[in-house]
């Protein structure tokens, strides 16, 4: 679980079952992270109340700060807070695989085989 998770409205008063959403749904995104990269991510919440209607839309914008320099953010406008962190969740994720793919190399499927294959 990340434990850094910075939360912060900007003409939006962020209440304390928002903050426990965004724990869950955005904590919980270390499990797809590189090992080496888990301990000292950094994630910030952003909540913007947008529309010129009272409650009409709101933007969503997360960027998770990763050890090295990296940043991985995504952002969303949707008429509900709590489904606009999840589409934001899901962003992040994509955006994440991308960025374990780059950081990990990949196993040779040839160096596999070679285990299996019984020598004379």
């Amino acid at each position: 679980m990340i434990e850094k998770i910075e939360t912060s409205g900007k003409n939006y008063k962020i209440e304390e079952s928002l903050k426990k959403y965004i724990k869950k749904r955005i904590g919980k995104l270390d499990r797809y992270l590189p090992h080496g990269s888990k301990k000292d991510v950094v994630a910030k919440v952003a909540v913007a109340e947008i529309g010129k209607n009272k409650g009409d839309k709101y933007e969503i914008s997360a960027a998770m700060e990763i050890p090295g320099g990296k940043v991985i953010a995504a952002r969303d406008e949707c008429s509900n807070v709590f489904a606009g962190v999840d589409l934001v969740e899901a962003k992040l994720l994509g955006q994440i695989r991308r960025y374990k793919l780059e950081v990990q190399p990949h196993r040779q499927k040839k160096n596999w085989r070679n285990l299996f294959i019984k020598r004379k």
